[in-house]
């Protein structure tokens, strides 16, 4: 699998970062990447929202926008796979080149501006593999134009409340004029409402509502902080993923550090895990998180997990380091819990943030 990737690995770098990523999804969707043989680790097992997972370790929304690869991404070994964001009508995004490799500092820039091919394909495909195993989340957000946001985020829901695992709502892409205004106590809380209200609507009587989710950025002080924790806490919000891109551009050594868009990979570690920390103890753990932002390590998914994350997300370290990373990170993660004592995973989330 390892000598697979790097020569493919090779060949992809060698075309821009965007028609290298849409090749990639064209073969994983045509079956054409091996699938590496899944080791069953019984320390990573969890279970969150009543549903089991086989491990902690997914990867986050961005990568497969139009949930056209699900099925060779769980094989891959992701334990589960966050498709979108997805808008309900069809959108081209920013113009390109939109999406930036900073080797030198093993991050990324997109400003692709939720290039989507909408709602009715992206349910078609999650509804046509509805019988088969793996959890998958969803990830929404609005149109550009859109005259309604929330109305928006109503629709996304409704269309896939029955093909996801979770459903979470983008209101911190920095690609999106506006968007991150929903991050505000006020606005979110409206948001938030408004979904629930939808929610309880489409959830049929004694089941289980499904997980409603709210993916934040890495660029919050303290006040926006605890506003955001007050309406998650107040609406018994079922999780935070923290967080998204950042537009902060700290100690970068690229040549194209000064490109606009959100910055993801390694330099977001450190930000997006203190953030981490500070919701959980503001939250006193009681809202289960997941973390992303600069894993690329065993390492880095336990320090996340011991700040507080429940479950943990990748992308930009997968660009860099090939699908050969997902069961090295496993592996290494198990070992350090092992380690340390833990026999469950769940012990050891927030043990750092006291």
């Amino acid at each position: 699998m390892t000598g697979w990737y790097d020569t493919a690995g090779r060949v992809l770098r060698l075309l821009p970062p965007e028609a290298a990523h849409g090749l990639a999804l064209r073969a994983l969707a045509a079956g054409l990447v091996p699938r590496p043989r899944r080791r069953e680790h019984a320390l990573l097992k969890t279970r969150l929202w009543g549903r089991d997972f086989d491990g902690p370790i997914g990867l986050a929304a961005g990568f497969d926008k139009d949930a056209v690869a699900i099925d060779a991404l769980l094989a891959m070994g992701f334990d589960f796979v966050e498709a979108g964001t997805v808008t309900p009508r069809p959108q081209a995004g920013n113009p390109k080149p939109r999406l930036f490799r900073l080797a030198e500092d093993g991050a990324l820039i997109n400003r692709l501006g939720f290039n989507s091919g909408g709602l009715e394909a992206f349910a078609g495909r999650l509804a046509g593999r509805r019988q088969r195993p793996g959890r998958v989340g969803v990830n929404i957000g609005v149109n550009k134009d859109s005259a309604d946001p929330i109305a928006d985020y109503i629709a996304g829901l409704e269309a896939l409340h029955g093909h996801a695992a979770y459903i979470v709502l983008n209101v911190s892409s920095p690609n999106t004029p506006g968007l991150r205004e929903f991050q505000a106590r006020d606005a979110l809380a409206a948001l938030v409402d408004r979904l629930m209200e939808s929610r309880s609507r489409l959830t049929p009587p004694g089941r289980r509502p499904l997980p409603l989710l709210i993916k934040i950025a890495p660029d919050l002080d303290d006040d926006a902080i605890a506003d955001i924790a007050v309406v998650a806490m107040d609406r018994s919000l079922d999780g935070l993923i923290i967080g998204n891109t950042t537009i902060a551009r700290d100690g970068l050594a690229s040549r194209q550090r000064s490109e606009a868009g959100g910055l993801s990979g390694r330099p977001l570690f450190e930000r997006s895990t203190a953030l981490l920390a500070a919701f959980f103890r503001v939250t006193g753990g009681r809202i289960p998180l997941i973390g992303v932002g600069g894993v690329a390590s065993g390492a880095d998914a336990y320090a996340k997990i011991r700040a507080g994350a429940s479950l943990i997300q990748l992308y930009t370290a997968l660009i860099f380091h090939g699908p050969g990373l997902i069961e090295s990170i496993k592996t290494e993660l198990a070992g350090l819990l092992a380690r340390d004592g833990f026999t469950h995973i769940a012990d050891a989330v927030g043990v750092d943030s006291g």
